[in-house]
């Protein structure tokens, strides 16, 4: 999950320690959350859904979640346990869902310097306690991010390349450039990104890790090794796959296509998204994608979640 912060239309000008107040946060979704259903419930109120992409990330199933286990969903004995996150990676990116919900204690502060490769670092947007708790074992990190179209969507097609510098230098050059290659609008959100075991301790302390991981047999958060054989949660993995299925049902959400890959008794196309999903997707070797893991293991996709869960990860 990723958040933007939108500023109050009746916002002052920033304050001596370069803060704003703001009213809603933008949510970029990269996992449950592309499907309309499932983000709302968790944002009931949420408003104006629709698709973007993340560039110079990957989308990557590369660590264990606590919840997997307290929902006895997690099987340590196969490593089946994976939860998603994204890291910075040049060259790779992957469609997410764009949002917004009334910021309702998710932001401490806001400021307004960048970083050299335009994405904003630790002490330039700072989250509150609450969003923390949320979302625990992430870095919280504000990157670039663009909306596609609808035209996008309905074709198929992704955008133009991105701008990856935003010095005002760089705007003047772009609105100059042809207008066959117009940029969408470039924005930023705050992204959930991969941490490491170490943050998490200092943030949280010994007691919890222990008690959210170490208890479940799980020495490690974010260490895992390319080779170590570390997979998707089936429950998880089969609700994203029918999350980024039914995008196309939400509004501007996605294309119209034949369902070659048969997922029976799914309504809905995900087009762009679907396929982002698939092919965007990686395992923890970085290699494999979910395209060619479900290929391996089909059965992932006829496996429901128990009764308790069927709403939550129904897609």
């Amino acid at each position: 999950m990723t958040t933007n912060p939108t500023p109050s239309s009746s916002s002052s000008d920033d304050d001596e320690n370069g803060t704003k107040n703001l009213d809603e946060i933008t949510i970029l979704g990269f996992g449950s959350l592309l499907s309309l259903q499932s983000s709302r419930l968790t944002f009931p109120t949420l408003r104006n859904f629709r698709l973007g992409r993340v560039p110079n990330h990957r989308r990557v199933f590369a660590h264990p979640a606590s919840i997997f286990f307290k929902r006895n969903i997690a099987n340590l004995d196969t490593l089946e346990m994976s939860s998603l996150s994204c890291e910075y990676e040049e060259g790779h990116s992957f469609v997410c869902s764009i949002f917004e919900v009334p910021n309702e204690g998710l932001t401490a502060a806001v400021a307004t310097s960048d970083s050299d490769d335009g994405n904003e670092r630790s002490g330039s947007w700072i989250p509150s306690q609450a969003f923390l708790e949320r979302e625990e074992e992430f870095e919280i990190a504000m990157v670039l991010y663009e909306e596609l179209t609808p035209m996008d969507a309905k074709n198929g097609t992704s955008m133009v390349p991105m701008r990856t510098e935003t010095s005002p230098s760089d705007d003047t050059t772009a609105s100059s450039s042809s207008s066959a290659q117009k940029q969408p609008p470039v924005q930023k959100g705050v992204i959930c990104r991969r941490s490491t075991d170490e943050a998490y301790i200092a943030q949280w302390g010994q007691v919890h890790w222990e008690n959210q991981y170490t208890k479940y047999g799980v020495k490690t958060i974010w260490n895992w090794e390319r080779d170590s054989g570390l997979r998707p949660c089936p429950a998880y993995l089969r609700h994203c796959v029918l999350a980024s299925w039914n995008c196309g049902n939400n509004g501007d959400g996605g294309a119209t296509k034949s369902n070659s890959d048969g997922w029976s008794g799914v309504d809905g196309d995900g087009g762009l998204c679907y396929d982002s999903f698939l092919d965007d997707t990686y395992l923890v070797d970085r290699k494999t994608t979910i395209r060619e893991y479900l290929k391996q293991f089909p059965e992932v996709m006829a496996m429901e979640p128990p009764e308790s869960l069927r709403e939550r990860y129904g897609g």
